[in-house]
């Protein structure tokens, strides 16, 4: 703004509208190169700008103005500027560094010069905090240093705000003798202390550094006998003082004094203590002037080289960082394209409706022509399913016979990832389309699982030099789309299973005999439970795999995301895949269990484990138990840390059996009528079972829980363990009268 002279009566409102509308103090140009040196490190942190932010005005007000618009609360016990400083992230740490602007060299028009403030500045800040330090009242020795250096401000806004008017205050106040506060009043209606406070309110400083601010040149010893947190300021006064006295720097102010000896006495200290810290001030300054830079002889010159070399590698990282936005950029669309595969696929969806979903999502994505995605034949056909989406993405499912002497999915990406000529390796395929691909413009890929692959897709590109570009996102969203498909062809041949299973499980006559003897039904009831346990094992070794590699990529997608939604649904994703491979651990333990260790052992013993274990699985202390074991079956030749567990399950089950208060459970152990098998027995009064239910509950994964509840397994695992153990379960049961299961093993 035009500077105004003086004793013109709109001087004051224009000077205090100039000052109102400054946002920050100008710092000198020595202490901008400094900072500029700083973020030419390779690796830029708040705590490196700490030491010049503690020594110089400018930076401390922005940065303590920072932490007040952050809604940050510093405690005036507990104030620390490299605390404050470490609050802000190191973006807004940055900010405010750079935004502060560089003062002119304004020392030829007279007054006091920018430099000479800032030594002032320095050394009150000194004298506040070691006079902070052994006053007797309370004052943080960190907050009086920050009120010190921060003191003058008023003046330095006027500085900043009208430098030459400030200049002509400044040569009045030497002319006539008196303080430059004099001055300034009967020129501007008010003095640098009114400015300053107003400053410090809307930047938000600490409350307490406004006040030192305001009150440093009253009667401090009045004032803070009745106002809170007033002594910082009667701290700050003697310091001021005691800084004019080293006559460090200059503050303008020629004829004001202040009683040092009241203040020092007020603050009960020794006239001896000001001077050992008059004494020590100047080895102070001269520290904190080499970390500015003040002693530089050509401050202007250090400054515009340090600001030419920053600019240069703001540049550099300019470019970087839109090379970086751009990968990013295209990163993120790319994971938009997965997750949108991801999010449409149903797991009950038939293979092929998953296949014909990428496919599409591929033309869409990519800008491709016409798409053939196949799967890899199984070894018994020579046929594949396919799909076909054509270039105004119209989609369908076909069936394609693999000629002589061809291979559908070509030796070269049967195992590992390449982007092959089309036309070259399944050109006699794709002739049974009547679609027309270009043949020197369609380009082939496989779709891996586990380095597998489980069939290949053919697109025919636009642009075919677009290939070896986006090779990385090819090989990136075929990987997804095959660790998919894997699975899902898993799951197919898991339906296969269950089939199977179930088939199985229905060979099974609905009424179990009550004894293997009267039935000689043992051996076939082994034999089933056999070719469950192989199906289970088969099934478990199928779907690990690809279990492994979707919670794999979801976890690395999951890593990589920022959007908290997508973030979310890949977590979803991984834990589902994790609950699927602790289910198929349940089948693989199912199906292979430990070979038995088959030792004498005592009946008595083994069920007072399983009744250990029961009461860690229900969370029961004390069950409802009664144990009658005779004396013709006091041991058994079995492993008995299976059995045990067996009989836990079935007693685990006994205790869920009752709806409300635990009831009786009895235990018994008898020989049978050949003494050659002792019949483990545990009946309940529960909730029973049907005929239907009872003729399942054997069946690894049923379970009359609710769904999601219980996976089925304890019964599945107790006639598992009774069966390798060269035993047998039996279960009788009816509904709300109760359930009996005996477990007949070898005796001793």
């Amino acid at each position: 703004m035009p500077e105004t002279p003086f004793n013109s009566s709109a001087v004051a409102r224009r000077v205090a509208l100039a000052v109102s509308r400054l946002e920050s103090l100008s710092t000198l140009p020595s202490v901008k190169a400094r900072v500029f040196s700083k973020f030419r490190r390779s690796q830029f942190s708040p705590s490196m700008l700490t030491d010049i932010v503690e020594s110089d005005p400018a930076l401390m007000a922005g940065m303590l103005s920072a932490v007040g618009r952050s809604g940050t609360i510093l405690s005036s016990e507990n104030f620390a500027m490299r605390q404050a400083v470490e609050k802000l992230p190191a973006d807004a740490v940055r900010d405010v560094a750079l935004s502060v602007a560089v003062f002119g060299d304004f020392e030829s028009i007279g007054g006091v010069s920018r430099k000479d403030l800032w030594l002032h500045s320095l050394a009150a800040a000194c004298c506040a905090e070691s006079i902070a330090r052994i006053a007797s009242v309370r004052v943080n020795p960190h907050l009086a240093y920050c009120a010190g250096l921060l003191h003058d401000l008023g003046k330095l806004a006027l500085q900043d705000a009208m430098p030459k008017s400030f200049a002509r205050i400044v040569e009045q106040a030497a002319s006539a003798g008196a303080s430059t506060s004099l001055i300034e009043h009967r020129n501007l209606d008010a003095d640098h202390t009114i400015f300053g406070k107003h400053l410090a309110q809307k930047w938000r400083l600490p409350g307490e550094i406004s006040l030192a601010i305001w009150l440093h040149h009253s009667d401090t010893a009045a004032i803070a006998a009745s106002m809170p947190h007033a002594e910082i300021a009667q701290v700050v006064q003697l310091a001021d003082s005691v800084a004019l006295q080293s006559g460090i720097g200059k503050s303008g102010s020629c004829g004001m004094t202040s009683p040092i000896e009241e203040n020092a006495r007020s603050l009960g200290i020794e006239l001896s203590q000001l001077e050992e810290i008059s004494r020590n001030l100047l080895g102070q300054i001269a520290e904190k002037s080499n970390l500015l830079g003040l002693d530089s002889t050509d401050a202007m010159a250090d400054y515009a080289a340090a600001a030419a070399a920053a600019a240069i590698q703001f540049a550099d990282s300019r470019s970087s960082l839109i090379a970086e936005n751009r990968r990013l950029q295209a990163s993120s669309t790319h994971l938009d394209f997965v997750t949108d595969f991801l999010l449409s696929i149903d797991s009950s969806a038939p293979v092929i409706d998953i296949a014909e979903s990428f496919a599409a999502k591929w033309q869409k994505f990519y800008q491709t022509g016409s798409v053939c995605l196949y799967l890899a034949p199984s070894t018994e056909t020579d046929v594949v399913d396919a799909v076909i989406v054509e270039s105004l993405g119209q989609s369908r499912a076909v069936c394609l016979e693999v000629p002589d002497g061809v291979s559908a999915v070509p030796r070269r990406i049967a195992g590992g990832f390449a982007i092959l000529d089309a036309g070259e390796h399944i050109g006699r395929l794709l002739e049974q389309l009547d679609v027309d691909f270009n043949p020197g413009a369609t380009r082939l890929l496989p779709l891996l699982s586990n380095g597998v692959a489980v069939g290949a897709i053919a697109f025919e590109l636009h642009y075919p030099g677009d290939a070896a570009m986006f090779e990385e996102k090819f090989k990136a969203s075929s990987s997804i789309a095959g660790a998919v498909l894997g699975l899902a062809l898993a799951g197919a041949c898991r339906q296969g299973l269950a089939e199977r299973f179930v088939s199985l499980i229905s060979s099974r006559s609905p009424a179990q005999p009550a004894s293997a003897e009267q039935s000689g039904s043992t051996t076939a009831w082994a034999e089933a439970i056999e070719a469950l346990a192989e199906l289970a094992a088969g099934a478990a070794h199928e779907l690990n795999n690809p279990l492994a590699i979707v919670s794999g990529r979801a976890q690395l997608l999951a890593a990589a995301e920022t959007d908290l939604e997508k973030k979310e649904i890949l977590n979803q994703i991984q834990s589902s895949a994790g609950r699927a491979s602790a289910i198929i651990e349940d089948l693989l333990r199912y199906a292979e269990p430990l070979d038995p260790r088959p030792t004498r052992t005592n009946v008595r013993k083994m069920i007072d484990e399983a009744l250990q274990l029961t009461s860690r699985k229900t969370n029961v202390e004390h069950l409802n138990v009664h144990v009658d074991a005779a004396e013709d079956a006091m041991e058994v030749f079995a492993d008995s840390a299976q059995i045990a567990s067996a009989l836990a399950n079935i007693l685990t089950n006994s205790v869920e059996s009752y709806d409300a208060e635990l009831g009786p459970i009895k235990v018994t152990a008898r020989a049978d009528r050949s003494g050659r098998m002792v019949r483990l027995q545990v009946a309940d009064l529960g909730c029973g079972m049907d005929a239907r239910a009872a003729g399942k509950a054997t069946a690894p994964f049923y379970s009359s829980k609710a769904a999601g509840r219980k996976r089925g397994m304890g019964l599945a695992y107790a006639a598992r363990f009774a069966q390798i153990n060269g035993g047998a379960l039996e279960i009788e049961s009816r509904p709300a009268v109760g359930t009996t299961v005996t477990i007949s093993v070898p005796a001793g």
